[in-house]
């Protein structure tokens, strides 16, 4: 574990410049995505939070680099439980989605799939969760909608619950999904 680096990211804060420079220390040296992805993974650590914030921004350029950690990120998704890792990990979620359809050759395996699934949906129904996180699930979900038919029908059955206690913000998010699902089944 390279420490100057574990201690930047345990100091580190939300701001946007600070995640910045963190990040661009693993574009420099890719040296060090290993120990971000260890720290991101391990829910022991008390700043596991902050190396997932960075993970965003690393992997929102370069996706394909989580290619060599897929199986250690899948298999951490349904253990997190602190909201500030579930937001940048459930984007993590739609870009890692989004390339496997876009690629050339696949970038998830069904394991990867079912995992991501299982926790997109577990945070889109969570009662406690977070919008930002819900709609990065609702997004990832429609996209894996696109290849797994039983998807859209729970999207069309959970969204709308979520309105009477939700934000404008899950509202609108929802129903550019439901609209985008309404539109697909016109087109097929």
């Amino acid at each position: 574990m390279n420490q100057l680096f574990y201690d930047k990211i345990a100091n580190s804060t939300a701001h946007r410049p600070i995640r910045d420079e963190l990040s661009g220390m693993v574009f420099k040296d890719k040296n060090l995505l290993p120990d971000l992805v260890k720290i991101a993974t391990n829910l022991t650590d008390k700043n596991h939070h902050k190396a997932c914030w960075v993970s965003e921004l690393v992997f929102e350029n370069k996706i394909e680099w989580l290619s060599d950690y897929l199986d250690v990120f899948c298999d951490t998704l349904e253990r997190y439980t602190h909201e500030s890792a579930m937001r940048p990990v459930s984007k993590i979620c739609l870009f890692a989605v989004d390339y496997h359809y876009k690629a050339k050759v696949p970038f998830l395996n069904g394991n990867h799939i079912s995992k991501i699934t299982e926790a997109c949906f577990d945070w889109l129904i969570d009662s406690e969760g977070k919008v930002a996180t819900k709609a990065y699930s609702m997004r990832a979900l429609y996209i894996l909608g696109k290849k797994e038919d039983w998807i859209y029908p729970e999207l069309e059955n959970i969204l709308p619950l979520g309105f009477p206690q939700h934000t404008a913000a899950y509202k609108s998010a929802a129903k550019d999904i439901l609209q985008r699902i309404e539109k697909s089944k016109k087109t097929k």
